[in-house]
């Protein structure tokens, strides 16, 4: 899933707004879970993820839903934004909930996805700020810094400022170089850099970047989790830059890393229901019953993905339970991003990253 994220969640005064007019229709709205028998049937669904593991881990969380409610439930796959800007631009939409990464619905937010009403849904038990005005999470990981135990013994990296200082922690340095600019990355290098993150403008993306660069020639800009994974199970890399998700497995599979937490970058895949659906109350239907306690339980179990219910209290092994992001340890700890300034200066920062990553 990380090769699609660019950046997380941003607590902005949209995402407030979001959460306190919740608060105040949280009666209104039915509580999370709720499935009514026999409400859906005679009617089809399109559910639209990424396929794989994580789609499968979806629908068992659906399945409950499905069964009682009598809806027929088709899966489409993978998401595609210029498919579904074709079908609204036709008139004939035929996705009725889709699942996308972090951009597209805060870029196409009223275009191609509908403003939620959150009269409708129970967002009651999703963290703070990760409601959007046309989304709302499927799920979390995160993007954390591991590093090699025995190339720091008892003086590990404690957070991202230690990852740039290569003169008080010396050593190879491994990014994730998959896809689009990180801007959880970029920010957390100006920071280290003394920079401030408040009111950013397109020249820090200079400065994240040229900090960056700074760490120096050898650094290794990993082209897939799978490489990721790789370079911590070899030790090949004295700090990497993961996926909660590949840091697991490789911890799991010998790697001797150790998580740094504080600060690491919320990552998430967003619900969301596409302009002209058919059927807005029924796609609200299931969003709330994949929103409920047991769905998000479910899905954690078949997918090692952190849930996004708060009162969710999946059934892991130790080994998986280590990287989930939503323990109230893990939780406080996580950073997120200003996404209303990426969206903005996307293009500006894409261009500076591919620039980064082609060694100019």
């Amino acid at each position: 899933m990380g090769s699609r994220s660019i950046v997380a969640g941003f607590l902005s005064a949209a995402a407030l707004a979001m959460i306190t007019a919740a608060a105040a229709h949280a009666q209104s709205a039915p509580p999370a879970g709720t499935v009514v028998d026999g409400s859906l049937k005679g009617k089809t669904l399109t559910f639209v993820s990424y396929g794989g593991i994580y789609q499968d881990g979806q629908v068992a969380a659906l399945k409950e839903f499905v069964d009682k409610t009598g809806v027929k439930l088709l899966n489409d796959g993978p998401t595609e934004i210029a498919k579904l800007q074709a079908q609204v631009e036709s008139g004939n939409v035929t996705w009725d909930v889709v699942d996308t990464d972090d951009f597209p619905p805060f870029v196409h937010c009223g275009k191609l996805f509908q403003k939620l009403d959150l009269t409708k849904l129970d967002v009651s038990h999703i963290p703070a700020g990760q409601v959007g005005e046309c989304s709302v999470p499927a799920m979390n990981y995160g993007t954390v810094l591991m590093y090699k135990n025995a190339t720091y013994k008892d003086n590990p990296p404690k957070d991202w400022k230690d990852f740039f200082d290569t003169k008080k922690f010396p050593g190879t340095r491994a990014i994730d170089g998959s896809g689009s600019p990180i801007g959880g990355l970029i920010e957390q290098a100006i920071l280290a850099d003394g920079g401030s993150v408040d009111n950013m403008t397109p020249a820090d993306i200079d400065k994240g970047i040229a900090k960056i660069k700074a760490i120096g020639p050898d650094t290794i800009f990993w082209k897939t989790g799978a490489e990721s994974q790789q370079l911590a199970e070899s030790g090949e890399a004295d700090m990497i830059i993961m996926w909660t998700g590949r840091a697991m497995t490789a911890v799991k599979n010998g790697a001797a890393y150790t998580p740094v937490w504080k600060d690491w970058l919320v990552v998430m895949d967003q619900l969301t229901i596409p302009v002209g659906a058919k059927d807005t109350d029924a796609s609200y239907a299931l969003i709330n019953a994949y929103l409920g306690k047991k769905s998000q339980e479910i899905l954690t179990e078949q997918t090692s993905y952190s849930p996004i219910n708060t009162e969710a209290q999946p059934k892991v092994d130790a080994s998986v339970a280590a990287f989930l992001t939503n323990t109230p340890e893990h939780a406080k700890q996580g950073y997120q991003q200003n996404i209303k300034f990426w969206v903005a200066n996307f293009a500006t920062a894409s261009d500076k990253w591919t620039a980064l990553m082609a060694g100019n």
